[in-house]
């Protein structure tokens, strides 16, 4: 803010610059309670965390639209379940989610094609209101009915075995 006329000022001021802060004689470690010591945990309702998972709902909406749904099925719980089977496969990997993530679990679970009657009478009750806030436990569940080692394939390979073991 600049001073008012009236207050006197030096005919030279000095020109302030950047100077920086004094240094630490250690360097800085968390303490905190809240702090993880050791890898990541795992167990129930702890998810699979990763980097930048928030991408995925962007990812999402390019299926908006594209997804088949059987009767009294909804576009938002299919997203919802496949959005955690996505950051699994992406977590899983050590990245941040790409498309070939949310193709993957789609594909899995019988959205992007034509569904056996079996599939869908299983899926359906699993996804029934997973896409609530509420339903976290169901969307950890939905996540972990997909084994590791499935949801770490590739888009071709998941289309493939799904087709192979529904003999398509």
């Amino acid at each position: 803010m600049a001073a008012p006329e009236y207050v006197p000022q030096p005919a030279i001021q000095r020109v302030r610059s950047y100077s920086s802060p004094p240094r630490r004689p250690k360097s800085w470690t968390a303490q905190r309670p809240g702090d993880i010591h050791g890898p990541q945990p795992r167990g129930d309702l702890f998810g699979y965390p990763g980097p930048d998972q928030g991408y995925v709902f962007v990812l999402a909406r390019r299926f908006e639209g594209r997804l088949r749904l059987a009767a009294g099925e909804h576009e938002e719980d299919a997203i919802a379940g496949c959005v955690a089977v996505a950051l699994k496969r992406a977590s899983l990997s050590g990245r941040a989610p790409v498309v070939n993530d949310l193709t993957v679990a789609f594909t899995l679970w019988g959205f992007l094609g034509e569904a056996p009657d079996a599939l869908v009478e299983f899926r359906r009750p699993l996804f029934a209101e997973v896409s609530n806030p509420l339903h976290y436990a169901e969307q950890r569940y939905v996540a972990d009915r997909v084994p590791d080692d499935v949801v770490l394939m590739s888009p071709q390979e998941a289309t493939e075995a799904f087709r192979s073991h529904l003999n398509l």
